[in-house]
């Protein structure tokens, strides 16, 4: 998801990774040690949630190394000591950059370019991709939306989007065929906006409904390529205005409000919120999700 971030220093990251040479790259090298069990690896792609952003104390969007990508290679590597973690995530990124660059800097030109070389020069070796991209097409109009964008939305650019995710999983399958790929569907901070009286609670229904349809889309698509898709949207509770629950400083909301605002950074006073992100715990949910999606 979008926020105003610095370019990632992923370029020597990524140029470690494509010319071979060794390093560290977020959690593991691309080297295997000599000795110890066979070196595989899990790539995380995607926008701000792959790399885990959380605000910082001053309210500044960073990566951190609490991420669902992280928390879910924390308990992959305690079954495959020889798994390593790569993170080619950028925060913004949209459907549109990962294929064509402008966010990010990376040596290959895109975040796209960038997996793919990994894939081909790691085939094999590569047991596991997690995706997470869309949030942000364009101007994160499903997952933060205004009344007056959501129609526009719904006509323009989610099919835009989901055209380009067909062409970035055509790009993966071609590289690898077998690569296990699991991307997810996406909670919905707008529903945040519930707590701001009459005018609020219509806008978070609107896109909640609207919310409904790009999930069915997105993940249309991506079981067209025999993508696993991880349940976030359900995780969340997205579609649960009915259950009411009562959070301190806040009172009774509904389950799905009352989840935004205990996962994430939403509903948080600032300097720290309002924030899209999920917080350490709303991550911990996504991760789950993704874990039963490997099990499957």
């Amino acid at each position: 998801m979008r926020r105003v971030l610095p370019a990632l220093a992923v370029a020597g990251c990524v140029a470690a990774m494509v010319s071979g040479c060794s390093g560290r790259v977020t959690a593991g090298s691309v080297h295997a040690r000599h000795r110890g069990p066979p070196v595989s690896y899990y790539l995380s792609l995607g926008d701000s949630l792959s790399q885990g952003v959380q605000p910082d104390s001053s309210g500044a969007s960073v990566p951190t190394r609490h991420g669902y990508a992280d928390q879910l290679y924390a308990v992959l590597h305690r079954r495959h000591r020889g798994l390593r973690l790569v993170k080619l995530g950028c925060s913004g990124e949209t459907t549109a950059t990962m294929i064509d660059g402008g966010i990010c800097s990376y040596p290959a030109g895109s975040q796209l370019v960038a997996a793919v070389r990994f894939l081909r020069t790691q085939r094999r070796r590569v047991s596991l991709i997690t995706i997470d991209i869309g949030a942000n097409d364009p101007d994160a109009c499903i997952t933060l939306p205004s009344a007056a964008r959501l129609a526009t939305c719904v006509a323009t650019s989610v099919p835009r989007t989901a055209a380009n995710l067909a062409k970035i999983l055509a790009r993966f399958r071609q590289a690898d065929p077998n690569a296990r790929i699991i991307a997810m569907s996406y909670y919905l901070p707008a529903l945040a906006q519930w707590r701001n009286g009459l005018a609020g609670q219509v806008l978070a229904r609107l896109s909640e409904l609207a919310a409904v349809g790009y999930d069915t889309l997105l993940t249309d698509v991506y079981k067209a390529f025999g993508v696993r898709v991880a349940a976030v949207f359900s995780a969340f509770r997205t579609a649960d205005f009915a259950d009411q629950l009562t959070l301190p400083g806040l009172g009774r909301l509904p389950r799905n409000v009352t989840a935004i605002c205990q996962w994430t950074w939403e509903c948080a006073a600032p300097p720290r919120g309002p924030n899209e992100h999920p917080n350490r715990a709303g991550y911990a949910v996504i991760a789950r999700a993704f874990l039963r999606a490997y099990a499957r």
